[in-house]
């Protein structure tokens, strides 16, 4: 995992997931200039950074071949079928995840949150094959910008689709609520919440 993508990962985890003093505001990181907390969000393809982009950069960059925006989909997955030797199969430690198409790196890539931040992961063709064919909506991921967020440590486990700075801010959320050996008993219902959130904002 890039220093860089370590260094987002904090920062989008702060922006988003601590609370904010009242009318605070930001800076684009493309241009300086002042924007509100509530801003759009570019991600750099190599690097797989999130720019936090004011309205005009957004409008006159979103367009470049480096970048991207983010993605704007949440789509709740509630049929999602993800039997348990079919997980077994990516090989991920914790029943926690998000999975996504990178046009950079030609695989699909998974990346599960820990107390030290996002640890990556390269999955199995044969088994995303299968998991897409259970599932013909993975079809319809965005490359690069929209990813499926699989929490099994809920019950019942939670699937959604996600825009890829929201995957990664579950991920800042972790490591902001990550106490002791094994998380804390508090992290679960962290994580069950923010996903309920998540999915309220869905059409």
């Amino acid at each position: 995992m890039s220093g860089g993508l370590v260094r987002d990962l904090r920062r989008v985890a702060v922006k988003q997931a601590a609370a904010r003093p009242p009318g605070q505001v930001e800076h684009c990181d493309l241009c300086g200039t002042e924007m509100p907390a509530d801003h759009r969000h570019l991600l750099q393809l190599e690097e797989r950074q999130i720019l936090c982009s004011c309205e005009s950069c957004f409008a006159l960059r979103s367009g470049d071949p480096e970048l991207r925006p983010t993605g704007r989909r949440i789509l709740s997955l509630e049929d999602f079928r993800l039997p348990d030797e079919l997980w077994a199969e990516f090989r991920i430690p914790i029943g926690l995840a998000f999975l996504f198409v990178s046009s950079v790196a030609g695989r699909v890539t998974a990346f599960y949150p820990s107390p030290a931040g996002a640890t990556e992961s390269e999955l199995e063709l044969g088994a995303w094959q299968e998991l897409v064919a259970a599932n013909p909506v993975l079809a319809t991921l965005e490359p690069d910008v929209e990813a499926v967020i699989v929490n099994r440590l809920a019950e019942p486990p939670q699937f959604v689709i996600a825009p890829i700075d929201r995957c990664y801010a579950l991920v800042g959320l972790v490591k902001l609520r990550w106490e002791g050996i094994n998380g804390g008993s508090n992290l679960r219902d962290a994580i069950a919440g923010f996903l309920d959130a998540l999915r309220e904002e869905a059409p």
